[in-house]
């Protein structure tokens, strides 16, 4: 039995059943064709989050500019009768072709924030909903939870390790949002050849017990790797085993990794044994279920480098970033929903963030196309940017290394309390104008 295509964002059939739904009920009354605009935005921060993190803005548009319905695909939706005659030849000729402004990667949101703004027909864009949302809110989930991470490592780099604890596509997209967030390397060798990111290795526990001792594992890996190479050394006894890493490799041995037990007590008592070595540049590597408040935790241990799995590909805890793509204008008229709990604000938005003299960040401004725009202060910064116009990319659009930079200092902007790991509200305020 064969292997299933590999699901990719390009395909159009992720998008939702009740999305075909409204597109075939709205070509039959007449109104699929009135200009409309849709707002990506997040009502709150995930429980304890004082920020987030854009991410996943270039991969939405990798992904519209492939979204068509395949003869394959409108095969199915008619076999399935999910759609009728009308909506399927509308279908066989789908391609956006409307504009998109947005923030970039990279840049913090918040509660309210106008995150992305698709502007064109009822019919063309409703149909991106899940495709969207999809990927901003992992993406944008991920990077929030890898920026808190990297904040509480103070400088000290992080390998996103966490391909086996996520869906095999979800991974890659993972190690993006990550490594855009401050990581410093991925393990995740797809996601080296599609973004640029640099990987990082070593081997599993597995390679030490296929050996008949730990010295031998040892020295098979830095015949083949090199003294620069990094041994684990938690397999069996952690003392002994830096003292035999170090005996076959030298005191130019490149690192240790310790994947197990109380990381902070054993780093300590493995870094005065390796300086007794003589291996007083081999640095220490610690892995194993580590989290931002782990990270913190061990700030003032001689810890060099930390491995991240499963928290940072969940999320640390909030999976989703709780994004929503709601409909806000229709023929240039303001809609909004008015359901308790889930309201929505009408209108086309656009924002900035207001900032000190300083530099500091104190309030993000959003106000709705049509009225009173914020007077201008001298150190406003608008959000949005252009996207895409008339269905095609804007030019000379940011890049993965940008929106590091863009991370950077927009985390150097937030009010010191803004960064810190414990609940509370989220790092400035959004003023609706």
């Amino acid at each position: 039995m064969g292997s299933p295509e590999p699901v990719t964002a390009s395909t159009a059939l992720l998008t939702d059943h009740y999305e075909l739904t409204m597109l075939g009920s709205a070509l039959a009354d007449g109104t699929a064709e009135r200009p409309c605009v849709f707002e990506v935005f997040a009502r709150r921060l995930p429980d304890g989050r004082r920020y987030g993190v854009v991410a996943g803005t270039a991969r939405v548009l990798d992904a519209i500019a492939d979204f068509r319905f395949t003869d394959a695909e409108l095969a199915q939706l008619e076999a399935t009768a999910v759609v009728d005659d009308a909506t399927l030849a509308w279908l066989a000729d789908y391609e956006f072709s409307g504009d998109i402004d947005g923030y970039a990667e990279g840049e913090l949101y918040f509660p309210g924030s106008p995150i992305l703004t698709v502007t064109g027909s009822f019919g063309e864009c409703v149909l991106l909903e899940t495709l969207v949302l999809s990927i901003l809110n992992h993406d944008s989930a991920v990077a929030s939870a890898a920026a808190r991470m990297s904040g509480a490592a103070h400088g000290r780099p992080i390998i996103e390790m966490g391909g086996r604890r996520t869906h095999e596509y979800a991974a890659v997209a993972a190690a993006r949002a990550a490594y855009l967030a401050g990581f410093a390397t991925t393990s995740n060798l797809e996601a080296g050849r599609r973004y640029g990111i640099p990987t990082r290795g070593t081997v599993a526990h597995a390679f030490m017990l296929l050996h008949d001792s730990e010295e031998a594992a040892f020295r098979a890996q830095v015949d083949k790797m090199g003294a620069d190479t990094t041994l684990l050394v938690d397999t069996y006894d952690i003392t002994a085993g830096i003292e035999t890493a170090v005996r076959v490799a030298g005191p130019e041995l490149g690192a240790i990794r310790i994947d197990s037990g109380d990381v902070g007590p054993l780093a300590r008592r493995a870094r005065e044994q390796l300086d007794s070595l003589g291996a007083k540049d081999t640095r220490i590597v610690v892995s194993g279920d580590l989290d931002e408040h782990a990270i913190a935790a061990l700030r003032a241990e001689p810890v060099d480098a930390y491995g991240v799995g499963t928290s940072v590909v969940t999320g640390s805890g909030a999976p989703t970033a709780g994004m929503v793509y709601k409909l806000v204008e229709v023929d240039g008229k303001p809609v909004a929903k008015r359901s308790a709990h889930k309201e929505s604000r009408g209108g086309r938005k656009s924002a900035l963030r207001r900032h000190r003299g300083t530099g500091t960040a104190v309030e993000e401004v959003v106000w709705a196309s049509g009225s009173n725009a914020p007077e201008p202060e001298a150190n406003d910064r608008p959000l949005q940017i252009p996207l895409i116009r008339a269905g095609r990319p804007e030019p000379d659009l940011p890049t993965l290394d940008d929106a590091r930079q863009r991370l950077r200092r927009g985390l150097v902007s937030l009010p010191w309390e803004g960064l810190k790991l414990s609940h509370g509200e989220p790092a400035i305020p959004t003023l609706f104008h």
